[in-house]
């Protein structure tokens, strides 16, 4: 008899089998217990008929609580009625483990409750298949990139200086001297980028903004790819190719997750045609003002409502081009016939998930780049070896940053950042 994963019952239709699950729920006639069973790769059901098993079975399945551990054995069945596809027909099970009272049972509960116990929320249906898509962008993230020649470095979590500006640092102490943890990877992956080309970082990022909107996270993770001898055009390419090729790559192995979660994958498919379309900062002002909704000031970054009518009007995500120089970042690269704004793009998703990607074009100049340090009221002693990379061989060179769990939360369709990842740490929350 072989022990399986539920994920593999397909492959054992008719086979007597031996599974290690989790009771997730269940009801019973007097003839007949339906068991909701999981076990980390799939959800499906178990049922026991009184007239094939004995009694002690039987009342076993009657009463064991949900959450318990347990072994089962018994054959597969095609069950065409169910999303699964397949059933397990008991004949006998064990117990394991036993579970008392859990907390979290089949009724509404609010979200404090639930987050306080999130580390037995993550047990439930919806929560896997998130989790389950998180993984697969992870996956094709690396693949994705090795493919087209990049390699991965790792840039530190404790840092001396601030990429993105010192208001939303967490600071800690280093041996009697200041650190903060990392907002971004990108400076070290500009590093990178002059040593091996074509790089990517991959880790956690910090940012202490007291914000409380379903789009942030305190600490969230980010895919920073950073590429020399590369404008911005080309590295638009890059960064459409690697979003379409996550969606396609949750459209090849998350069906079953996709299901789960009722997200219309006609809808993600949109997403797989390219090119996004592009609108610079100014058109896009233009639009929005012409719209009669909105009354925005030419020089103001965009909040959710401007970002989610500005994809919802394309119907895909879309880049919009070239903001304001005041409110971007120092390291950005001036236009090369305006002064008032960069070399850059944000990439906004449709669906009111708004921002999910953020790139430039890097300076390259050094003065300038001194002068942006100074004025952004950072110390440029702290950035003497940022400003090393354009005294020695400096190149064109670009880069972007995603937020893993923008993308998760746009690709599953959820309503909330807090559930794209395993244990959200919010302005308000840091247990469990």
């Amino acid at each position: 008899m072989k022990e399986i994963s539920i994920i593999d019952a397909k492959n054992h239709v008719d086979e007597k089998v031996k599974i290690g699950v989790w009771l997730t729920n269940k009801r019973s006639s007097g003839k007949i217990a339906f068991l909701q069973l999981r076990d980390g790769t799939a959800f499906f059901q178990g049922i026991v008929v009184k007239s094939n098993v004995s009694e002690e079975v039987f009342q076993l399945a009657k009463n064991v609580k949900q959450e318990s551990s347990l072994y089962v054995i018994g054959t597969i069945h095609e069950d065409k009625r169910s999303p699964f596809g397949y059933e397990i027909e008991i004949e006998d099970l064990e117990v394991v483990g036993e579970s008392g009272d859990y907390p979290i049972t089949p009724k509404e509960h609010g979200t404090d409750f639930l987050m306080d116990h999130r580390h037995l929320w993550l047990r439930s249906k919806r929560q896997f298949a998130t989790l389950k898509v998180r993984n697969e962008i992870i996956r094709a993230t690396y693949e994705f990139f090795a493919k087209e020649g990049f390699i991965k470095i790792d840039s530190p979590i404790l840092t001396g200086s601030a990429p993105e500006g010192t208001t939303e640092l967490f600071h800690t102490e280093y041996f009697e001297k200041d650190a903060y943890l990392s907002q971004s990877g990108q400076l070290y992956a500009e590093a990178g980028a002059m040593a091996f080309g074509k790089v990517f970082t991959f880790g956690p990022t910090f940012r202490a903004e007291k914000s409380k909107t379903r789009r942030h996270l305190i600490e969230f993770w980010m895919v920073e790819p950073e590429m020399a001898f590369t404008h911005q055009e080309q590295s638009l390419e890059v960064q459409e190719k690697y979003v379409a090729y996550l969606v396609q790559s949750v459209l090849d192995h998350c069906d079953y997750e996709l299901d789960i979660l009722g997200r219309d994958k006609e809808i993600l498919k949109r997403y797989t045609q390219l090119p996004y379309p592009r609108i610079s900062y100014d058109d896009a002002v233009e639009l929005l003002n012409e719209s009669g909704k909105f009354n925005v000031t030419w020089g103001e970054d965009f909040g959710s409502p401007e970002e989610t009518y500005l994809a919802e009007h394309f119907s895909k995500p879309v880049f919009v081009m070239n903001y304001p120089k005041a409110i971007k970042p120092f390291y950005m690269k001036p236009h090369p016939t305006r002064d008032d704004v960069v070399i850059c793009a944000d990439l906004l998703a449709p669906e009111g998930y708004g921002e999910i990607i953020g790139g430039s074009e890097r300076a390259t100049d050094t003065d300038y780049l001194t002068a942006e340090i100074e004025k952004a009221g950072l110390n440029v002693d702290d950035y003497q070896w940022y400003i090393d990379l354009r005294r020695y061989g400096s190149v064109p060179h670009s880069g972007f940053g995603l937020g893993l769990e923008r993308a998760v939360t746009w690709i599953t369709g959820e309503s909330h950042i807090r559930e794209a990842i395993p244990f959200p740490r919010l302005l308000n929350r840091i247990y469990p």
